[in-house]
């Protein structure tokens, strides 16, 4: 379940769970859809079930769990476990899907921020919160995902959604950046906690950094490069052992 390779090996049919590292720039159903192509050639089928755990936003990286064949019915068990996150957001500016993917559409001032006034702020987003999904997000509103309209320019009213802050600890301020991580439960989004981070703080924010680290007991750290799964699973075909 991890990047080592089981004693038997793989047995992607009858169902294997893998741990991904998703690279930056990478959608979650591109690195599904790598895997599937790569399995579809290995086992020889026309058709494997391929699917992931909780999509990670193209600009991030980190751990991303996928389940091949009948291990798909389990993927609904791993949406449910809480995540932790590592990133950077910096201070006096807004952008419109709140991380660097669009261009700073506001400006604000940072004069007035020091260290008191963030530890005070952060105390405000730990616990139970009510927080509104970015227009950017995979949401589908009358059967389209917010992405694609926000990129029409249009502006869909989002309801907010009940989530759960853990823990929210500043690792490092490199004012106007701030390094930061955040335990959290299923369906928070870490651009919108960014985002209300600078509004709380009278200023802006935005992500400019993610990596997810932990799923549950999943950690990041035994997690399969996906180049080095890639190469792994093109040496077993068939074609390739008969060189």
């Amino acid at each position: 379940m991890s990047g080592k390779i089981p004693d038997n090996g793989f047995d992607f049919l009858a169902g294997e769970t893998l741990l991904i590292d998703k690279p930056k720039d990478w959608t979650s159903f591109d690195v599904v859809n790598k895997v599937r192509h790569r399995l579809k050639r290995l086992v020889g089928v026309k058709k494997i079930k391929v699917g992931h755990s909780g999509t990670l936003d193209p600009l991030a990286t980190g751990l991303l769990i996928i389940c091949t064949g009948k291990s798909t019915k389990k993927l609904h068990e791993y949406q449910d476990f809480g995540k932790t996150y590592t990133g950077s957001l910096l201070l006096g500016a807004t952008t419109p899907s709140y991380d660097a993917e669009t261009s700073p559409n506001a400006t604000f001032p940072t004069d007035h921020i020091d260290e008191a006034l963030i530890q005070k702020t952060l105390g405000q987003f730990v616990g139970p919160i009510e927080q509104i999904p970015p227009m950017y997000s995979a949401i589908k509103v009358d059967g389209q995902a917010l992405y694609k309209r926000a990129r029409k320019g249009e502006t869909i009213k989002v309801k907010s959604r009940s989530v759960e802050i853990f823990k929210y600890e500043i690792a490092s301020n490199n004012f106007p950046t701030l390094d930061f991580e955040v335990d959290c439960s299923k369906g928070t989004y870490i651009r919108s906690l960014a985002h209300d981070l600078g509004k709380a703080l009278d200023s802006g924010a935005y992500l400019t950094e993610l990596c997810r680290t932990k799923v549950g007991p999943y950690l990041l750290e035994d997690a399969w490069n996906l180049e080095e799964l890639i190469t792994y699973l093109e040496a077993q075909t068939p074609e390739a052992n008969k060189r």
